[in-house]
Order: structure tokens, then C-alpha cells, then sequence
């Protein structure tokens, strides 16, 4: 029997989901006898995603600093306090051998809580800029694994392994074509398909400029594969109704796989785990930086793409003016497809969830 115990801590967003699950499978993979246990916050996607791949997680009362309104950080040195209690209330029944932090609004109690107990602990960082919590976990942590070059700017050099980012099983085994893409979404196979995608949990400016400009775009004689997040779906439909099957719209896609290969450009937020996908994919992309993410890390995950030549990148504010030209000039220059994908291809990463799964395993034996 394996007696290898391990906390997997943090989520918020599928930016911090996915990849946690993805470390999850492959410790199964790897070690089936092993027991998980997911630490999340309560309120946030991991309490649904999660438990939806099978995985048993518990919830803290924690939340972030509220960058919108000052009062509601009134409660947050209590909320830091009480989860921490919580965290380490939940190491000391689990018993781990090794906890896991991937970011988000869980890692750091529980990681924080399990170093104060002398118990391992392991980073995954997956954007090219450090956050203020990863920076203080990673003077104590004993591993840290990146997707990124250069990241002994924040950790320790000794502790850093280069692991890339993990993403899905179905996208890193993606066999899909272009036309067996198309055909799921119920679109037409010889039409260039362009896919928006604004995160797990939608994209404001990204949707407000497809919406103004989407009489513009259907003029290029395309196809749209359009993720909203639940804020903007209403409204997407209504916009879309005219244009029948050419504009699929959803909240979320589940099935990103098929929605990959239907494309032959996206639009996209420049979070770790899409960078990390988009890489695999192979296909032509504009990223449109979340300016408010934290140290503005996706612009730095964005650029480490930009300098290599494997993707354009639009600010947030500039998304109005700028997103279509550069679009038109990616649809209209099959060559710039070409090396665009190639540069892309050249940076992917399959097997990020199983070199995590096996520094975890190594760590904690």
C-alpha cells in the first residue's frame, strides 16, 4: 500500500484549477494508492470544478485584497487569521507528506501553515513574474517548478525546476483536426474560424470590443467561436442572433480540445494556463493582457511569447482601436500563420503534470 499523503492548495480561477487537477491525475497516474486532498476557498470555482474530476476538497474562509472598494478589506487580517487556523487544523487530521501550492487565494494559508510545521512544501508558479506570496513561500519551500526562464529574479536558484505549465490530459493529447473541430461546434470546414476567449471566467473589454466590431469582423468572411464567462452571455446572444450558425457563443467551454482545433486564430487573456495551452495548439494568437492581474504578470507572460515571435499582444486599453487591424492582418498573411505557429510549438510543454507529479513523489519519499 502507498502511504503517500498529499495537499494540493490554492485555485480562484481555472488559471490555478486546472493545473492543480492536471498535478492531481498524474500523482494518481503515477501512484495510484496515493490520498488527495484539495484545499480551496469558499465561493470560488475550485468548490465546483474540483469535486467535478472526482477529487475530495475542503473549503477556507479566505478571500483577496479587494483592489474596488477599501472596506470590504476591513475583514481580510481576520479572514488570513481564520484560515490559517483552518489550515492548520486540516494538516494536522490530513497528516501530508508533502503540501502543493499553485496560487490563488488558498496557497497561501495552507502552505504558510504546513512550513511552520516543518512539513514539505512545493510551488508551482506558473507566470513569468512572482507574486508577493510565491516570494515569501519559496524562501522556505524546498522545490519550485516554473514554465519560465529567468525566474531566479524571485526564488532561490538551487530550488527552481524548469517543469512547465500543466495543462488538461485532452489538450495535451489533442489529436483533433481543424475539420473534426469544426464539425463539433457545427460549423462550416472550409471557413477560417477565429476563437475569443477571455479566461475561465470571461474578459469585459475583450467582449465589449467583439460586440462593437463584430459587423466588421463577419465582413472577412470568417467564423467565431465566442467565450463570454456568465457576465456577458445575455447580451451575446441577443448581439449574435443574425448571424445564425457563423458566431457560436458560451459561457464557458468545456471541451477546449475541440474548440483549439476548430481555430485558426485566438483571441485570448495571456493567463499561464492559456499561454501553456495556446503553446500546444500551435495556432496564431493576439493576447489581450489582463492590466489588474497581480505584479501585471500576464503582460510579462504575454511579452516572453511577443519576443519570440509566437503571438501579438494588444492592451487592455487599446483592445477598441487596435484588436481588428491586427486581427485583419493575421487573417490575411498565411505565412505570419505559419511562423507564428511554428514559434508557438517550439515553446510547448506536454508532460509538465507528470515532471510536478514526479518532484512531488521525489520530495516527499
Amino acid at each position: 500500500m502507498n502511504s503517500l499523503r498529499v495537499i494540493i492548495a490554492g485555485g480562484g480561477t481555472g488559471g490555478h484549477i486546472f493545473p492543480a487537477v492536471a498535478v492531481g491525475h498524474a500523482l494518481l497516474r503515477l501512484r495510484p494508492g496515493i490520498e488527495l486532498l484539495f484545499v480551496g476557498a469558499k465561493g470560488k470555482m475550485e468548490m465546483e470544478k474540483v469535486p467535478q474530476e472526482g477529487f475530495e476538497i475542503i473549503g477556507l474562509d479566505i478571500a483577496g485584497f479587494n483592489r474596488g472598494s477599501i472596506l470590504k478589506n476591513l475583514s481580510l487580517p481576520f479572514k488570513l487569521i481564520k484560515s490559517r487556523m483552518q489550515a492548520r487544523s486540516i494538516i494536522k487530521q490530513f497528516k501530508p507528506g508533502i503540501i502543493v501550492g499553485v496560487g490563488g487565494y488558498a496557497s497561501f494559508p495552507v502552505l504558510n501553515a504546513g512550513q511552520s510545521m516543518n512539513i514539505p512544501t512545493l510551488i508551482q508558479e506558473q507566470n513569468s513574474f512572482a507574486g508577493k506570496s510565491n516570494k515569501i513561500l519559496g524562501r522556505r519551500a524546498k522545490a519550485i517548478c516554473v514554465a519560465y526562464e529567468n525566474m531566479e529574479q524571485f526564488f532561490p536558484k538551487d530550488k527552481i525546476t524548469i517543469t512547465g505549465n500543466p495543462v488538461r490530459k485532452s489538450i495535451s493529447d489533442m489529436d483533433s483536426t481543424p475539420v473534426e473541430g469544426k464539425a463539433w461546434f457545427e460549423l462550416e470546414s472550409g471557413i477560417k474560424t477565429i476563437l475569443v476567449v477571455g479566461g475561465s471566467l470571461g474578459a469585459k473589454s475583450i467582449n465589449e470590443s467583439i460586440d462593437a466590431q463584430l459587423d466588421e469582423l463577419m465582413k472577412e468572411n470568417v467564423q467565431l467561436i465566442w467565450q463570454t464567462g456568465r457576465n456577458y452571455i445575455d447580451e451575446a446572444r441577443k448581439r449574435v442572433e443574425a448571424y445564425g450558425n457563423r458566431v457560436k457563443v458560451f459561457d464557458f467551454i468545456k471541451d477546449m480540445d475541440k474548440a483549439y482545433a476548430a481555430a485558426e486564430i485566438v483571441i485570448s487573456r495571456a493567463g499561464a494556463l492559456a499561454i501553456a495551452e495556446l503553446c500546444i495548439a500551435g495556432k496564431p494568437v493576439i493576447f489581450v493582457p489582463y492590466p489588474h492581474a497581480a505584479e501585471d504578470h500576464q503582460t510579462s507572460n504575454a511579452m516572453a511569447l511577443v519576443q519570440r515571435n509566437a503571438a501579438m499582444l494588444v492592451k487592455d486599453a487599446d483592445v477598441k482601436k487596435e484588436l481588428l487591424e491586427k486581427l485583419k492582418v493575421i487573417l490575411n498573411d498565411s505565412g505570419l500563420q505559419a511562423r507564428m505557429a511554428q514559434s508557438l510549438k517550439k515553446l510547448a510543454i506536454k508532460d509538465a503534470d507528470e515532471r510536478i507529479a514526479w518532484k512531488v513523489i521525489e520530495l516527499s519519499s
